[in-house]
């Protein structure tokens, strides 16, 4: 017969890892839901659209920009007034989205800007998005081509 020693040590050992009170470190894996994506529809001949959503992310990220078939390049803009005068351009450091918090892209203000439009945005379609994040992966939504349900539709700021 074998002295009990070595089932004495597995079953200390076993013990050990379960001891209550110790957690398991768990890494936040980042996240970023994305809806209610839209964009303006285009007249003919129209080389840029805008388009819009909202993002909730599970830890601090930044919305980079995007792709889409719909456009040679998918950045993302931000309107702003300054002495009277309304400024657009392009935030190269993206978007911040905070932990927990709903950051909603919208007329007059933060968007997706979709430059070198292969064909007009026609109201009633629809145009895939894949958004880039600085940590999460990016997500692929379908953005439906409608005007502004409520408020910025009498906006004329080039169809941003």
């Amino acid at each position: 017969m074998k002295p009990p020693f070595p089932l004495a040590a597995l079953t200390l050992t076993l013990a050990a890892c379960g001891q209550p009170g110790q957690k398991a470190e768990t890494s936040k894996v980042a996240t970023v839901a994305v809806t209610d994506a839209w964009c303006r529809p285009t007249p003919n001949g129209a080389q840029a659209g805008a388009c819009y959503a909202t993002f909730l992310a599970s830890t601090d990220d930044r919305l980079t920009g995007g792709s889409s078939p719909a456009a040679d390049q998918v950045q993302t803009h931000e309107m702003s007034m300054a002495d009277g005068v309304m400024h657009m351009g392009e935030l190269k450091d993206g978007l911040p989205l905070p932990a927990g918090k709903a950051v909603t892209l919208a007329p007059g203000g933060a968007h997706l800007m979709l430059t070198g439009l292969a064909q007009p945005l026609v109201a009633g379609q629809t145009t895939p998005l894949t958004l880039r994040f600085a940590s999460a992966p990016s997500v692929t939504v379908q953005a439906q081509i409608r005007m502004p349900s409520t408020g910025g539709a009498g906006m004329a700021h080039g169809g941003h």
